[in-house]
């Protein structure tokens, strides 16, 4: 079975059948919000809002580890996550959708892995690619279908938030090598890994990042909001296809 984790703009799913609702307890706490079971077309989907019921939960105070444990005791095996991103690149434009190949991760103090604790061994997980390929290939299928531009690889810098970045802190990024920003990327992404749950990025450009293009003096949230609106439109027409 599939979840779909929603992200900043996705809080639902309108074309989404709901069969029931479900509160997860877990190991590690509570999950972000109840998980939505439900059919997309008819295919059972788990739908799953990252930021919790009315977008109230900031990125730095996600219960990473809950949200993912419930996801794969409710039966999930594959997690398409979306997430709302900066373009660093300026080729990527607002409302470009990306699949992500790499990642970056600049977060500090998030419980970061379910290997810890003084009954746990020491583990090392290969992060070496640290998204699926099926999924992805599965998600650029499925915008061909949807006939949805759709940029076929990336570098996901996920930073600390909530608070935008710096345009030095963007410079910096694009030396790295990233070509997106967002602040929840990690430590979804390696948790999903350790849990065995086959995982890729859904990303949405919704503004160009700090000092890049006409992001070059301020960050407009009113133009977020509009690009958010129209692409989130883009993003239901592709999880359909999908």
């Amino acid at each position: 079975m599939r979840a779909i984790i929603g992200g900043s703009g996705l809080g639902k799913i309108r074309s989404l059948q709901s069969t029931r609702r479900e509160v997860v307890r877990t190991p590690y706490g509570d999950p972000s919000c109840p998980l939505h079971f439900g059919h997309l077309g008819a295919h059972p989907v788990v739908f799953l809002a990252r930021h919790g019921a009315g977008h109230r939960i900031c990125p730095h105070e996600i219960n990473y580890r809950a949200n993912l444990w419930a996801l794969k005791q409710a039966g999930v095996t594959e997690v398409v996550a979306v997430a709302s991103v900066g373009g660093i690149d300026p080729a990527l434009a607002p409302g470009a959708l990306v699949v992500p190949d790499q990642i970056i991760d600049y977060t500090y103090g998030r419980a970061h892995t379910y290997f810890q604790g003084p009954d746990q061994p020491v583990t090392h997980v290969d992060f070496t690619h640290p998204y699926s390929d099926e999924v992805r290939q599965q998600l650029m299928a499925a915008a061909a279908r949807a006939g949805k531009p759709i940029v076929a690889q990336g570098t996901y810098g996920a930073t600390q938030g909530p608070r935008l970045e710096t345009a030095a802190e963007i410079r910096r990024m694009a030396r790295d090598g990233c070509t997106l920003v967002g602040m929840t990327g990690m430590p979804e992404a390696v948790l999903a890994r350790e849990l065995g749950l086959a995982y890729a990025c859904l990303a949405v450009v919704v503004n160009p990042a700090a000092g890049v293009g006409s992001s070059a003096e301020m960050i407009s949230m009113e133009a977020i909001n509009a690009v958010m609106d129209q692409a989130m439109k883009d993003v239901v027409d592709l999880l359909i296809a999908l």
